[in-house]
């Protein structure tokens, strides 16, 4: 069944064609895709669909959310948009921040994700604990992307290769490094690293791993190592799965 989007004004997706714009500007002068990728993962992979909280609504700029463990570092990214925001107050910040993942992976060679606008400020940031434990397995990556997020296996798999962008700071997550050689250019590299072992310099997690031993997700890592067209449509159609969790209704 087609998702219902809310109607939004003319004038209101003239900002954020404006927003587009400026985004596209600051993260090419930043370099900062990866940081705005993991500040709209972060905000919308808080969503519980029992209980219908949490999700992709701008809590994010609360500092009670930034202080989760899972978050450190991402007041740097509510900062840097903040001036966008205050030049274009009509997008919201639940907007402005899906946005913001969108075109970083777009503007370092990733696929064009859809982006559909209206999604409401919500003022209640969600409980700590609701996004995914980079030490742990399957199950747990089960757990929190489909029974809590109502994800699919697939999804899990194709939005893990979003790891193709940034690296791990120690003081943020106590891991270090890329799991690419480019970490600033969104392609299918991450599988084939993973597929070819522990190498110096780079990346591999518990939760990355673990991709490998499990019988559903490893063929969809070869399949996305060999067909970099296949993970694009793939991670296309769990991005935006993944930025509209709670928004439109079915």
């Amino acid at each position: 069944m087609a998702k219902t989007y809310p109607v939004v004004s003319a004038e209101y997706q003239e900002a954020v064609e404006k927003a587009r714009q400026k985004l596209r500007a600051l993260i090419a002068e930043k370099n900062c895709s990866p940081l705005m990728l993991r500040l709209a993962w972060h905000s919308a992979g808080t969503f519980d669909v029992s209980s219908k909280t949490g999700g992709p609504f701008g809590t994010m700029k609360k500092p009670a959310e930034q202080a989760h463990a899972a978050n450190a570092g991402l007041d740097i990214a509510v900062r840097m948009l903040e001036p966008i925001k205050e030049e274009i107050p009509t997008i919201s910040y639940a907007d402005l921040y899906q946005l913001a993942g969108v075109v970083a992976v777009e503007v370092s060679g990733g696929p064009v994700i859809p982006f559909h606008p209206g999604r409401e400020d919500k003022p209640q940031p969600p409980p700590e604990g609701r996004l995914p434990d980079a030490t742990k397995g399957s199950d747990h990556l089960r757990q929190v992307f489909g029974k809590q997020m109502g994800l699919s296996d697939q999804d899990i798999v194709a939005l893990s290769g979003g790891h193709t962008l940034g690296r791990c700071h120690k003081e943020r997550s106590g891991f270090e490094g890329p799991w690419t050689r480019n970490p600033l250019k969104f392609d299918n590299s991450y599988f084939t690293e993973l597929l070819s072992g522990d190498k110096e310099g780079l990346l591999q997690l518990p939760s990355d791993k673990t991709l490998l031993t499990d019988p559903v997700f490893r063929p969809l890592v070869e399949k996305y190592a060999a067909d970099e067209k296949a993970f694009f449509e793939d991670y296309k159609e769990a991005h935006l799965r993944l930025s509209e969790l709670g928004y439109a209704e079915a």
